[in-house]
C-alpha cells in the first residue's frame, strides 16, 4: 500500500492527503466514511472483514480549521510540481531548482525566490542575477495559496479528487 487518499472535513472541505494505510485505519476506527472507491481498488481482508481502499474519505465529525492556513515550506519536489517540471529559463525538462536571487547575494529559500531549472541553465546562471545575464522569467514564482495548492497541479493527483479541490 502506498497510494494517497484525500481527507475531507465533515463539510466536504479538503483537509489534506493521507496514506491509504492511514485511511483504512480511520475507516476501521469509525472516524471516517469512504466517499469514493476506484473500481479496481485493492481490497484488504481480515478474518471478519474486507475493505476496499478508498480514494476519498470524509470525517464523521466536523474539525475546526483556522482560516489562515499557509503554504508548506518550499521543497525541491514542491517547486518542481508548481512549475510543472519545466525549466523556468528554457522550458525543457527540469531536474533541479534554482534561486532567482542567489543565496550568496542574500536570496532567501522561499517560494518566491525558487524556480525549477534544468542542470544546464542552473550551472550557466551560477551565482549571477538574471539582469546580469539578460534573462527574464516568463512568470512570477508564487507560493501555493493553501497546503493543497500543490495537489491541484500534481501529476499524481487522483482525478476523483478534482470536484473537491476546485471548491477550496
Amino acid at each position: 500500500m502506498s497510494n494517497k487518499v484525500l481527507l475531507l472535513n465533515a463539510s466536504f472541505e479538503p483537509l489534506g492527503i493521507v496514506t491509504d494505510r492511514r485511511a483504512v485505519v480511520l475507516l476501521l476506527s469509525g472516524k471516517v466514511e469512504a466517499i469514493a472507491v476506484h473500481d479496481d481498488a485493492p481490497v484488504l481482508h481480515s478474518p471478519s472483514r474486507s475493505i476496499a481502499v478508498p480514494a476519498i474519505v470524509r470525517l464523521s465529525h466536523m474539525v475546526k480549521v483556522g482560516r489562515n492556513r499557509t503554504a508548506p515550506p518550499p521543497s525541491r519536489r514542491g517547486v518542481l510540481r508548481r512549475d510543472g517540471g519545466r525549466c523556468a529559463y528554457c522550458n525543457a525538462s527540469a531536474d533541479t531548482v534554482d534561486h532567482v536571487v542567489p543565496k550568496s547575494r542574500g536570496g532567501a529559500t522561499s517560494w518566491t525566490n525558487l524556480v525549477a531549472a534544468c542542470k544546464r541553465h542552473n550551472m550557466e546562471k551560477g551565482d549571477r542575477l538574471l539582469a546580469e545575464l539578460g534573462w527574464e522569467l516568463p512568470f512570477e514564482p508564487l507560493a501555493p495559496r493553501t497546503r493543497l495548492g500543490l495537489v491541484r497541479h500534481s501529476t499524481d493527483a487522483d482525478p476523483l479528487w478534482e470536484p473537491y479541490l476546485q471548491a477550496s
